[in-house]
Formats: C-alpha cells, sequence, structure tokens
C-alpha cells in the first residue's frame, strides 16, 4: 500500500471518493459501447461517484438533458463496491450488482447489453 493511502487510513478519512478514482472512471468511460459521442461526468458524492450525461435517446428527458446514469458506491466494511442504477419513472436508486473491483464496475457500466445505465 503506498504512503498516500496508509495516511488517508490513519486519518479516518473514507477512502471514496478520491481523485484518482474519479479520474479512472472517467478515463474507463470512454470505451462505453453506448452513446460514445456524449462527454459523461463523473462527480464526487458521500462514499462514491455519480455519472451523469445528456439523455441523447430522448427515452428518459425529450428534450436531451443531463439525466443521471449511474451511482457507485463503496462498502468500506465488505470491500465492495455497489452499482447502482436510477429507476427514472419511480425516481429511486436501485442496486444493480456488487463487485470486489472498480474495474468490474466499469466493464459493467461500459458493456450495458441490458440498456439500463445507457438508455
Amino acid at each position: 500500500m503506498n504512503a498516500a493511502v496508509l495516511r488517508r487510513i490513519d486519518a479516518g478519512v473514507p477512502a471514496h471518493p478520491n481523485e484518482l478514482d474519479c479520474r479512472r472512471i472517467e478515463r474507463a468511460l470512454r470505451s462505453r459501447q453506448r452513446y460514445r459521442y456524449v462527454s459523461p461526468n463523473v462527480a464526487s458524492v458521500a462514499g462514491g461517484y455519480l455519472i451523469q450525461s445528456p439523455c441523447c435517446s430522448r427515452n428518459i428527458d425529450a428534450g436531451g438533458g443531463v439525466i443521471e446514469i449511474a451511482l457507485l458506491h463503496y462498502d468500506g466494511a465488505s470491500a465492495t463496491w455497489h452499482l447502482l442504477r436510477k429507476d427514472h419513472e419511480r425516481g429511486v436508486w436501485m442496486l444493480h450488482s456488487t463487485h470486489q473491483r472498480l474495474t468490474s464496475v466499469t466493464d459493467v457500466l461500459n458493456a450495458d447489453p441490458e440498456r439500463v445505465f445507457w438508455q
């Protein structure tokens, strides 16, 4: 473990969000298979990251406004990532899957075979 991570742990600072992983997510999303012509935004939120993007399909927002795509939340107690999708009709976040590694989360987001994220 590098010294910066150890300092964060010793100081009781939550591991997420952090700038390094925010950039890693942004880079990983460049490999997504849907709506590659828009630029999603990755924002830090308590315990993780919120991904938003313009709604190109107009399925969720007929005006093409920015919508919430996914919420990535890190559970420090279990050392797992929770990937949540937005139920836009009800306006609530729903657990999609749980992963051991951040790269697994971004792989799911990038493939999205069921079109539950990039709608």
